[in-house]
């Protein structure tokens, strides 16, 4: 890429991996469990319902734990990627932690929610977690008292953006998946909607992915170590 060049429209979707480099855990890791809890009672509509306390003591340490983390290369040179193409970069995460918007990315869709922010679920009104009273058990919507619960998109629930991920999927000419495993979807199948839009697809992960086949670039490694040196070579 050089600027003497049409400036491409990158989409890059982020997963676990990139983040897992930061030091956040991913429940992959633990053989269906989840720092020792079943997905069923931490990541689920049910589960919440079951035992909102639980859940709320859950998504307070993982949060604890994203606002100790820090962003890692493979984070920065997103940024890096952004600053050179300005508004023909979007940045698709599955992740919940909000390091992309600390390493500095401005366009990040964060179609699984975040941990920096809770909702009502009588009013649906938002809270930011810095606003809301985290020494509570169970936190409650100072607008109208009802139970505030952890505005993340869990298991059963529809990923947000979905229709404005598709359109920038479709417009885009260079599809970048970095940290994902290929396994779940709808995300999983991003790539084989940039593939049938005439993207080129690259892919960086520690191990090569599901859906490997819609992929014609795979870097198999750290994104910390392999996207810093990408990105550098796309740029110069």
């Amino acid at each position: 890429m050089t600027n003497s060049k049409p400036l491409p429209h990158i989409v890059a979707l982020t997963g676990a991996g990139i983040s897992a480099e930061s030091g956040i855990r991913t429940f992959r890791e633990t053989g269906g469990l989840w720092e020792n809890h079943k997905i069923e009672d931490v990541a689920t509509p049910s589960g919440f319902k079951k035992d909102p306390a639980l859940v709320w003591a859950f998504y307070k340490e993982r949060y604890r734990n994203a606002l100790n983390s820090k962003p890692n290369a493979g984070h920065l040179a997103l940024v890096d990627l952004e600053s050179m193409l300005q508004d023909r970069f979007q940045l698709i995460t599955q992740n919940v932690d909000g390091l992309h918007s600390a390493a500095g990315n401005k366009h990040v869709l964060e179609m699984h929610g975040s941990l920096h922010r809770s909702f009502c679920i009588s009013c649906k009104a938002i809270f930011a977690m810095t606003d809301i009273d985290l020494d509570m058990s169970l936190p409650k919507c100072v607008k109208c008292g009802a139970n505030l619960r952890p505005d993340i998109v869990w298991f059963g629930e529809i990923p947000y953006a979905l229709y404005e991920i598709e359109k920038i999927i479709k417009d885009s000419e260079i599809f970048l998946i970095i940290g994902t495993s290929g396994a779940v979807y709808p995300a999983a199948g991003f790539v084989m909607t940039a593939k049938h839009f005439g993207a080129k697809t690259i892919a960086v992960n520690l191990d090569p992915p599901d859906n490997r086949s819609f992929i014609d670039e795979f870097y198999q490694g750290k994104a910390g170590e392999i996207l810093p040196q990408l990105v550098k070579s796309w740029i110069n």
